[in-house]
């Protein structure tokens, strides 16, 4: 069986900014420290962290009066950061540098009168946040599919523009695009795509792998948005795919018959796990280990300078 590494493949920028900015709080303040929402949506990573003095909480009002407070990756809304500072005089924002550049985009959009429309996953703590960046529920709508867009009803007078989830799958938000163009043929795009180049990277890997691949494993947890995009990718392209945290989850039946399998991790989870499954898969008939050039990365978010040592 040949094994095919997606490159690039697992942490981003932001997750490896949002993961250091615990882990440095911790080492500067103590524990416990309590993070708004897990940091970053990976079962492995969260674990760690608790277990170095993290708690990681849903709503800002389980946060004891005087604690540490950090926000996660995925952002917040204004109301929770309004919350937060009555609790606490120590935040730390590990917000990605991406997702702020969307909550920039909506408050600018905002002060210009427009109605922003955002393409997104209802309930992911990323869209909640963003929607939580309008001064007015009424003036952002979220949309989630072609379908949504059929049934939405603004009037032609407005100014219109959208902005989207940097999580998304490219190919799904084009159609979505697509199609709010041809409705509301004035609407204003974002001047930069909202979709971050790790999302976009990730991506584009798996596209050119799964055409030499029978079957794709995904290391990323369930709640993770582009972990889950990176599945359908392949599930689109007729191949069987399977999201797993790690090794352990691996069933041997999926590997009858196969003779190539390809193995990317979404961006929120540590190639730790990838080098166990890679391991897993060579004691299991793997014979050949390939990775697949792909493009480079460089980007780097620095921590906030209160952290730096």
């Amino acid at each position: 069986m040949k094994i095919f590494l997606a490159n690039p493949r697992g942490f981003c920028a932001g997750v490896d900014r949002a993961i250091e900015i615990v882990e440095r709080a911790i080492e500067k303040h103590g524990s416990p420290i309590y993070v708004r929402h897990e940091v970053v949506h990976n079962k492995f990573v969260v674990s760690n962290l608790k277990k170095k003095g993290a708690i990681f909480v849903d709503e800002i009002n389980e946060v004891p009066k005087g604690s540490v407070v950090i926000f996660s990756a995925h952002g917040v809304s204004q109301a929770v950061r309004k919350d937060a500072a009555e609790i606490s005089d120590i935040i730390y924002d590990a917000t990605c540098p991406l997702v702020t550049k969307v909550h920039k985009e909506v408050t600018r959009r905002q002060k210009q009168n427009h109605q922003v429309i955002l393409i997104g996953h209802a309930g992911h703590p990323e869209v909640e946040g963003t929607l939580g960046q309008s001064n007015s529920s009424s003036r952002i709508t979220l949309v989630e599919s072609i379908k949504d867009i059929k049934d939405l009803e603004l009037s032609k007078d407005l100014d219109i523009s959208y902005t989207t989830q940097t999580t998304l799958s490219v190919d799904d938000t084009q159609e979505i695009v697509d199609s709010l163009k041809a409705k509301f043929p004035k609407i204003q795009a974002p001047k930069k795509s909202d979709i971050c180049y790790a999302t976009q990277n990730r991506q584009d890997s798996v596209k050119s792998m799964i055409k030499n691949s029978e079957m794709l494993l995904v290391i990323g947890s369930k709640n993770s948005s582009n972990s889950n995009r990176l599945k359908e990718i392949a599930e689109n392209a007729g191949k069987p795919a399977y999201l797993i945290d790690g090794a352990t989850d691996i069933e041997n039946d999926w590997l009858n018959g196969i003779t190539s399998i390809g193995v990317t991790a979404g961006a929120s989870a540590p190639e730790v796990l990838v080098q166990a499954v890679v391991s897993y898969l060579m004691m299991n008939g793997g014979r050949e280990i390939i990775e697949v050039s792909g493009a480079s990365e460089s980007v780097n978010f620095p921590v906030p300078e209160a952290l730096r040592v």
